[in-house]
């Protein structure tokens, strides 16, 4: 690793109007309808990008070429309530194999009532990879996590 200082989380809130599991499921399995496509590591442009469902699924990109470049993994699966999963794409764009140089991503959903959520995302451990400080300031500058769930926001607007 390139640091073991601790580089500070990059987090994010946002409200949606939909209940808990709706929610849960609009950020999971339609996650290639709000992760801005721009936001890839293949040489493709990006066809799709997936979160597989479960502990140990796979969160990936798939290229209008067909190859898959992988993102990172499930960690922590509990519907409708939480969801953590690993980033390891390192500061050289790649990605990396080795479970302990990945960041991690946890997303929380909590309800304000029946018909609306919130959704808290803590993506942090930068220090775990390699380059972990330019993956840090990479994400802060393209508008971080706030502009991810701002992203995921229009899109459940959009299918409501």
């Amino acid at each position: 690793m390139t640091t073991t200082a601790p580089i500070p989380p990059i987090t994010g809130t946002v409200t949606v109007a939909l209940p808990l599991d709706k929610a849960f499921g609009v950020f999971t399995s339609s996650i290639n309808s709000w992760w801005p496509h721009q936001f890839h590591i293949g040489a493709a442009e990006v066809a799709e990008v997936v979160l597989e469902s479960g502990e140990g699924g796979r969160w990936y990109e798939r290229g209008v070429d067909g190859v898959e470049c992988d993102w990172g993994r499930v960690l922590a699966w509990e519907p409708p309530n939480r969801l953590v999963f690993t980033w390891q794409i390192n500061g050289m764009w790649q990605f990396d194999p080795d479970p302990t140089h990945a960041s991690e991503i946890e997303a929380t959903f909590a309800a304000d009532g029946p018909d609306q959520t919130t959704v808290t995302v803590e993506h942090r451990y930068f220090e775990r990879l390699e380059g972990g400080q330019a993956i840090n300031d990479a994400i802060r500058g393209g508008g971080g996590w706030e502009l991810l769930l701002d992203g995921f926001a229009k899109s459940v607007a959009d299918q409501s």
